[in-house]
Parts: C-alpha cells; structure tokens; sequence
C-alpha cells in the first residue's frame, strides 16, 4: 500500500465514473492540475502519497490537492465516483489528501453534480460545487493517516510491518533484523512521522482492521488476525482513533453495501 511509480503520470482529465474496480486492483500513481474528490459508493479505497496512506470506506470522500501524485488500491469490489474541483475553487480545502465522512446532503450534492456540465458554463453545476466544498469545509476530518517514512533505516521497519500488521516484535527485535538500534529507531519515529513505533504500528492495523470490517470479517477474528491480545483491547483502540466501536462501524460499512 506504500509504493509509488518512480515517474507519475501527469492525467489532464478523469470520467466522473471509473469502471468497477476488483478487490486488490491497483491505481497507478499520477498527478493533475486540478483538484479531485474520490468517493467509494461501495468497497473501499485506498490512498497513498509519499507522504503517507488514507483509507476511505464507502460513504467517505478523499479529497487529493492540485499536483499532488497518488496512487490507489481498491479493497472489495469498489465502485468509485469522480469529482474535479478546480484549481481556482480549492482554498476552503486541506493542502494534504484527507478523508472526510459524508453527510447526507453533502453526499446528494456530490453525487447531483456528477451529471452536471463544467462548473464554469453551469450555473446549477456551480451552486452544487459550492455546496459541496462548503460542506467539506465542514465535515468532519478522520485523522487516520498513516505517515510513511523517507529514511531507509526507518522503512526497513515500516515495511516489515506493513507485510505483517500482526508482527508482535519488539523494536529492539526489529531493529536487530534490520540492522539498527533501538535508540536510532524511537528517535526516527519521532522525528520523522511524528508518533511512537507503537502509535504507528496501532495506525497500520487500525486502518487494515477499517477495510476487513468493511468487508464484512468479525470483530473477534479482525482483532485476532492483527494481532491483539483481545477483542477488548481492539474495541479500546479502535473507538479511541476511529470515534466509534468496531462493530457499530461494521454495521454502517455494510449497510451502505446494501
């Protein structure tokens, strides 16, 4: 989920509607001069930059800035709405990617506008283009970012991690596998990503726990297969980052399946 193409393609234009896109496909990394939301109505989609990774169920939209380069992968069967926002309209917004949970009207608004002309010949195309930023603006931001490191030392950990989300090493044990201390490792955490070896690690399987519940996996073998203790303790983390229990979550990300 952390790679990206070492030449981005640079894309002028998107469809409103991308084909379905198959559990596990792939979204090669590009740019545009526009800005884009990216919207699952079903399945989930992942984002990733050099800067880190973003999951987003259905019923959230992605919002990804002018010239930013990402790519993505697609977790169940995903069916993704496009939605360009020009480079001129996108102050209101955040200047990294980031995820937003969709209300209702927000939702209705986006999903009108994507029949609608350029918003620049459309007056009604504009006024829904208004509403949606404004109700961006607005929306609540899920701060489930997954930063990704630059130094090698550093991702020769991450990726190990990223393999296995169930690793239950230490970052000394990992450290020795890699070739570096642990002193050097907690120091690179903090510095760079901004969070402990264990904050990061939580994030990693947090976010993987967000598409197996979206899919429909159990609360108890999700918490198992990423490697908690117990179900207890998923539920504990899980609530504390995500702002709502594993299973409540579960209930709503299939509903919208539906």
């Amino acid at each position: 989920m952390t790679e990206l193409m070492r030449e981005p393609v640079f894309l002028t234009g998107d469809s409103a509607v991308c084909e379905p896109l198959a559990h596990g496909e792939d979204i090669a990394a590009h740019f545009h001069d526009f800005g884009q939301l990216r919207y699952a109505a079903s399945g989930a989609l992942v984002t990733t930059t050099q800067a880190g990774t973003w999951v987003a169920p259905a019923n959230r939209i992605t919002w990804v800035p002018p010239l930013c380069v990402h790519s993505g992968r697609s977790y169940g069967a995903t069916d993704v709405r496009l939605l360009r926002v020009p480079a001129a309209l996108v102050g209101q917004l955040p200047t990294e990617p980031s995820v937003f949970a969709a209300s209702a009207l927000l939702r209705e608004a986006y999903l009108a506008m994507l029949g609608e002309d350029d918003p620049s010949d459309s007056p009604r195309a504009r006024l829904l283009l208004d509403v949606v930023i404004a109700e961006l603006a607005r929306a609540p931001q899920e701060s489930l970012r997954l930063p990704e490191p630059g130094d090698p030392r550093l991702k020769a950990v991450t990726d190990l991690l990223h393999a296995d989300p169930a690793c239950s090493a230490t970052l000394a044990e990992l450290g020795h596998r890699t070739g570096s201390s642990e002193r050097t490792l907690s120091r690179l955490f903090s510095r760079e990503l901004s969070m402990s070896f264990h904050q990061w690690r939580t994030m990693l399987r947090i976010q993987r726990a967000l598409l197996e519940l979206c899919e429909g996996a159990s609360v108890t073998a999700t918490a198992m297969r990423l490697g908690w203790a117990n179900p207890s303790s998923f539920i504990e983390a899980f609530t504390e980052l995500v702002g709502q229990t594993p299973g409540r979550y579960r209930s709503t990300a299939r509903a919208s399946h539906d």
